[in-house]
């Protein structure tokens, strides 16, 4: 799907909605809030920007994530603003539950979301990223490993995505788009 059908997801009326988790669906909400903001606040460094304008053939940008997916909220509309910084770049969202490829891109053996899959123009894949900036992951299973409450965590994950305003997946885009330039 493209980013603006994956965008529809959000809305109540949508046909998938009913589908999704009934434990998960009081977050499409709260996350239908805060990709908004994301996506209308969220700047893109400089040079970030640089050398996404700089990518001189096509690559697909393969996102997978799903509406109820609070990282996904955080990071998915970054990614969305790089994308249309470049139009050799296609954007093709996969919601994880649906036929996605998520198999093949285990976290751990979890289905952690999201995933950024960046394939050239052979369909090879470049690089992969997610399911969060490193330092966050490294936070997040330090909390998880003191089985600290689930509620908790979110608390201090969704503070952190607050202060750090997407410089660290930036930063970790950056050294992977560089790194990896065709």
């Amino acid at each position: 799907m493209t980013p603006s059908e994956y965008i529809d997801t959000f809305q109540l009326e949508h046909p998938g909605y009913s589908s999704y988790p009934i434990n998960y669906q009081h977050y499409i909400p709260l996350n239908k809030s805060r990709f908004a903001r994301n996506l209308k606040q969220g700047l893109i460094t400089q040079e970030l920007a640089e050398v996404i304008q700089s990518i001189n053939e096509k690559q697909d940008w393969i996102i997978i994530t799903e509406p109820w997916c609070g990282d996904a909220a955080q990071i998915v509309p970054y990614l969305f603003n790089m994308a249309e910084l470049n139009p050799l770049i296609n954007v093709v969202v996969q919601l994880r539950d649906s036929n996605s490829e998520i198999d093949s891109y285990l976290s751990d053996g979890k289905m952690s979301i999201p995933k950024l899959i960046v394939r050239n123009k052979e369909v090879a894949d470049l690089f992969v990223w997610g399911p969060r900036p490193q330092v966050l992951e490294t936070i997040y299973l330090e909390l998880k490993n003191k089985n600290e409450n689930i509620d908790d965590v979110k608390t201090i994950l969704q503070k952190w995505y607050n202060e750090d305003k997407g410089q660290s997946l930036q930063l970790e885009l950056l050294e992977l788009l560089s790194t990896n330039q065709i």
